[in-house]
């Protein structure tokens, strides 16, 4: 697809019916039927960023933070694999607290658990640490680049870059990581031209896994006031990037889902998606983190019956990169 047919699709939603079937033919053709369940495990919402959408900013006075210990996020993510989930994904604000030596220590024990994928998803650190998280052990790093627009990306984004961002990604892959990265749809002031730019920098980068999220707006931040993305646009979009991107992993996030809680996990996985990922943050920690408003819980029973009604299987894999296994000749 070029520039001129993604827009098309964007802003023909008459066209979505041909739109999904085209893309979940390609999710059929180039990932199979298997829905991967990766557990999510959210350990801490300190962030030293003040991105202007995000609950977890460095300047909101009302958040209750938290960190977890280290013991206690290897407990946790030792009670997921025992349940069968082969990713185990850790994910906080961009929180420097939590040392390379620290996170190599956490990698490195889960590690210990069985065949078990570790993502990463710490925001921006320096390269030396993701130098080192890739020797202990880290399989995939997941970076989005929110929006491809320099100028918005910079608004939204107080003291970072797009460029930064994309070097940052370039990097990891580089080290070996398999990547991720992705947009969110329905930001103040994003265009059509915009979703273009987003869908055509993913296929770039070729990602190994591509998210594409939705705008929620959270009380304490300075987008609070704004009206949230539009549920069915980032349903086209999770489309578009199938299609272009072919056989990146792609889950339906949870904004997704909190937005449409009906349906959302199944017209996501209708539309192109072929990951679910469960939030497996431990209580009393997993309402605090608080990016956005009113933010659904995925756990593991909803994903399993979401792949059901939409007539999938539950991958009994790790799920890989696509692109690397068959550059090498795998399955």
């Amino acid at each position: 697809m070029n520039r001129e047919e993604i827009a098309y699709f964007l802003e023909h939603p008459d066209k979505d019916g041909e739109l999904f079937q085209k893309a979940d033919g390609v999710r059929r053709d180039q990932c199979g039927d298997d829905v991967h369940i990766r557990g999510i495990i959210e350990f801490s919402n300190y962030c030293s960023r003040n991105c202007l959408y995000c609950g977890l900013r460095r300047d909101n006075p009302n958040l209750n933070r938290y960190r977890m210990e280290e013991w206690e996020i290897v407990g946790r993510a030792r009670q997921i694999v025992s349940i069968g989930v082969k990713t185990i994904v850790l994910q906080s604000g961009d929180d420097l607290h939590y040392t390379r030596k620290m996170v190599c220590r956490i990698i490195e024990r889960i590690k210990q658990s069985g065949d078990v994928a570790v993502t990463l998803s710490l925001g921006e650190r320096p390269f030396d640490d993701y130098r080192d998280f890739r020797l202990a052990g880290a399989d995939r790093y997941l970076l989005k680049h929110e929006t491809a627009n320099g100028d918005l990306y910079r608004c939204l984004h107080p003291g970072q870059t797009l460029e930064q961002r994309v070097r940052i990604l370039e990097f990891l892959r580089s080290i070996g990581c398999q990547i991720g990265s992705g947009n969110i749809v329905g930001l103040p002031g994003q265009t059509v031209d915009d979703l273009c730019a987003d869908i055509l920098l993913i296929r770039k980068l070729d990602t190994d896994m591509s998210s594409v999220g939705l705008f929620i707006p959270q009380h304490d931040t300075p987008l609070s006031g704004n009206s949230p993305g539009d549920v069915a646009t980032a349903l086209r979009v999770l489309a578009l990037v199938r299609i272009a991107t072919r056989d990146s992993h792609m889950p339906v996030t949870t904004a997704i889902a909190t937005a449409d809680p009906e349906r959302g996990l199944v017209r996501g996985l209708e539309a192109g998606a072929n990951v679910i990922m469960p939030d497996c943050t431990p209580d009393p920690y997993r309402k605090k983190y608080a990016i956005y408003d009113n933010k659904t819980q995925i756990t593991p029973g909803m994903a399993k019956e979401a792949i059901r009604v939409a007539g999938r299987t539950v991958a009994d894999t790790r799920g890989d990169s696509l692109k690397r296994s068959r550059v090498l000749g795998g399955n």
